[in-house]
């Protein structure tokens, strides 16, 4: 069998698909803290969001039921990622009237 020629590093493309979707997050948390008005509060917010995800850097949820309800749910359609759900049209047929 041949050596794989990845190196053992990596990510799957679940895993770089989840860090996309969380440095997504993160640039848009530091977005919104720059609207804050007064400095002190910024400066708290930024240094909060980025600890919690220095905090949380390890963390992985590929088996969390959340996570995959949520996937399952946006690959059928039902769900989208800004949270606006699609509609469907059900066929219908008067032929039978």
């Amino acid at each position: 069998m041949a050596a794989s020629r990845l190196p053992p590093a990596t990510l799957t493309l679940k895993q770089f698909i989840r860090r996309q979707q969380v440095l997504l997050l993160y640039r848009r948390i530091l977005q919104t803290i720059r609207q804050v008005p007064n400095d002190s509060d910024r400066k708290y917010l930024k240094d909060w969001a980025r600890e919690e995800f220095k905090r949380n850097k390890s963390a992985t949820e590929e088996a969390s039921p959340t996570t995959e309800a949520q996937d399952l749910k946006e690959a059928n359609g039902i769900v989208t990622t800004t949270g606006v759900r699609s509609i469907r049209v059900r066929e219908f047929s008067l032929d039978g009237l």
